[in-house]
C-alpha cells in the first residue's frame, strides 16, 4: 500500500485511533487473513460467518503488524487499533481512498472486467500484456467482491501504471457498490449467462447486475458483440463503446477460430483492418473471446499489437484447474476445468472435448455439480447429459448427488448403452475411472468447485 500516517487512515474509514500516534507512517500489506500478516502490515479483523478475525490479533501483533482495524477493542494487545463500526466497509473506505490518492498523482489506468464466465482468464491475459509495459496490480484467484476487490485496490504504489479489477456479482447492487468507487477507465462486458441465475432469480436479474457497470465507465466500455444482452448495453454509457466477437458489426471481429491439443488460434480484425493471426496455447474456443478481448483493451490503451499478441502467446494456461492441459505418466491427456461451473462454461468445455475427439482421440468426460442454479439445476443438469451424447463423447462418468441428473440425461437421450456411469463418492470414483482410460485418451474433468474435482484431474494426472 502506498504510505500513509495512522491518522490519515482512521479518518480514510470513519474510525478512531487507539493505541497509536495520529503521525506514525504505515505501508505494509494490507489483508483480513491474519496468516498473511507480517512485519509492518496492517490487518482487517473481519466479522465472517464462521471466524471472527478479532481472535488473531495476538498473532498479527506478535508478526509485527503495524495496525489492526478493528470493530471490538482489545486493550490487552499491544498493537495500535483503529475502531469502525464495521470493518468490511471500512475496507472500502481504506481503498477508496487510496485509489484516489494514486489516480490524483500518476497516470494510473483502471480496468474492471465482468461477465458470467472468462472473467478471470481475461484478467490474467490482460496482466500478462500490461505487464510488459508497466507496474500491475491484478487480482489473485477470484478476488472479485467486497472484500477481494479491496485488497487488491490496496496493493497500489505511487509508481502502478496499470489496476486490473474483476467485478463480480453477488445479487442486486452488487456490482453497482464495486463500480461506484473504482470508476474504471475501461470497462469490459464479458457475457451474461447462467450463472449464479437460482440465487439472483434467473437471467433477467443476472442482466441487470452486470448492467450496473455501465454508468461508472470513464473512458472505454468493451462490450460482447455476440451476446445480445451485453450488446444491449451500449445505451447505458456515456463511455465510447466498442464491441468484440464472431458478430459483423464488432470493432474487434474474431473468425477461424481452431483447435487442436497444441491450443487455440483464431484471427483478429483491428478496426482500422489490420489482422493478426493470434495462437494460443491455452485449450478451448470460448478463450479467443477472453483472448480478443484482452487485446482490444490493450490497444486502446496503446500498447503495440504484436507485442501483445507475443505476451498472449506466451502464457502456458489462463489459470490454474481452467482448462489446464496436463499429461499423466500413462500418457492420458487430462483437461482440467474444475474449478467454476455453468451451463455456458461446459458447452463450452464440451465443444472443445468434443473437437479434439474428431482429430482422433478417444474422448472422456468426468463431470460433477454446476453449483448455484437453484430451480433451474434439475432441467440444465438433465440437458447436460444429452448434450454430451449428442457430442458424441465416447464416455461420460458423473460424480456426486448432486450432478445425479446429468448421468440420467444422458442415459434417457437413448442412443447409448453403458457408456455413462455414475459414482457417488469421489474417493471410488478415482480408482474405477483411472483403471478405465488408456493412453492417449483426452479426458475433460469439469464442475464447479463445492463438487471437489479440482484435484481429482490433478490426481488423474499424476500432479501432487
Amino acid at each position: 500500500m502506498i504510505e500513509m500516517t495512522l491518522g490519515e487512515i482512521a479518518a480514510a474509514v470513519s474510525g478512531v485511533l487507539h493505541f497509536g500516534r495520529n503521525e506514525e507512517k504505515v505501508s505494509g500489506r494490507v489483508d483480513t487473513d491474519s496468516r498473511l500478516i507480517g512485519a509492518g502490515d496492517i490487518f482487517f479483523a473481519k466479522l465472517g460467518e464462521k471466524e471472527d478475525g478479532h481472535l488473531y490479533l495476538g498473532d498479527v501483533s506478535s508478526n509485527g503488524a503495524s495496525l489492526a482495524v478493528v470493530s471490538q477493542l482489545n486493550s490487552d494487545v499491544a498493537i495500535p487499533q483503529v475502531l469502525v463500526d464495521d470493518t468490511v466497509i471500512a475496507l472500502s473506505h481504506l481503498a477508496s481512498n487510496v485509489l484516489e490518492k494514486v489516480r490524483q498523482s500518476s497516470e494510473l489506468e483502471v480496468i474492471g472486467i465482468t461477465g458470467s464466465n472468462g472473467k478471470t482468464s481475461t484478467k490474467n491475459m490482460l496482466r500478462a500484456i500490461l505487464e510488459s509495459q508497466g507496474k500491475t496490480v491484478a487480482p489473485r484467484d477470484s478476488f472479485n467482491n467486497e472484500v477481494g476487490l479491496p485488497l487488491t485496490v490496496l496493493k497500489l504504489e505511487a509508481d502502478t501504471r496499470y489496476l486490473v479489477l474483476e467485478l463480480g456479482a453477488a445479487g442486486p447492487g452488487s456490482i453497482e457498490k464495486l463500480a461506484s468507487w473504482t470508476k474504471p477507465d475501461y470497462g469490459v462486458q464479458l457475457k451474461v449467462g447462467l450463472a449464479h441465475a437460482g440465487a439472483f432469480g434467473g437471467i433477467e436479474a443476472t442482466e441487470a447486475i452486470k448492467a450496473e457497470l455501465m454508468p461508472h465507465i470513464k473512458k472505454v466500455a468493451l462490450l460482447n458483440f455476440d451476446d445480445p444482452r451485453v450488446k444491449s448495453f451500449s445505451e447505458l454509457t456515456s463511455a465510447k463503446v466498442i464491441g468484440f466477437g464472431y458478430d459483423s458489426g464488432s470493432d474487434y471481429q474474431i473468425s477461424d477460430a481452431a483447435i487442436s491439443i497444441a491450443g487455440t488460434s483464431f484471427n483478429l480484425k483491428f478496426p482500422d483492418g489490420d489482422e493478426h493471426l493470434v495462437s494460443l496455447k491455452i485449450l478451448g474456443e470460448h478463450h479467443s473471446y477472453n483472448a480478443a478481448a484482452a487485446l482490444a483493451i490493450s490497444d486502446q490503451i496503446g500498447i503495440d499489437r504484436k507485442v501483445a499478441i507475443s505476451c498472449l502467446e506466451d502464457l502456458e494456461m489462463a489459470e490454474r484447474w481452467r482448462m489446464q492441459l496436463l499429461k499423466s505418466p500413462e500418457g492420458v491427456l487430462v483437461i482440467n476445468d474444475a474449478y467454476n461451473a455453468s451451463p455456458d462454461s461446459m458447452r463450452a468445455g464440451l465443444q472443445t472435448l468434443a473437437t479434439l475427439g474428431r482429430q482422433g482421440h478417444r474422448t472422456v468426460a468426468i463431470l460433477g455439480q454446476m453449483a448455484e442454479l437453484g430451480e433451474f439445476a434439475a432441467a440444465e443438469h438433465d440437458a447436460l447429459g444429452r448434450l454430451v451424447v449428442r457430442y458424441n463423447i465416447d464416455k461420460l462418468f458423473v460424480i456426486g448427488e448432486a450432478a445425479k441428473l446429468i448421468h440420467l440425461g444422458a442415459m434417457f437421450e437413448g442412443s447409448w448403452d453403458g457408456e455413462s456411469e455414475y459414482f457417488e463418492d469421489v474417493t471410488q470414483a478415482f480408482e474405477e475411472i483411472r483403471g478405465k482410460l488408456t493412453q492417449g485418451d483426452v479426458v475433460l474433468v469439469k464442475s464447479s468447485n463445492v463438487a471437489g474435482l479440482r484435484f481429482f484431474g490433478d490426481k488423474l494426472a499424476g500432479v501432487n
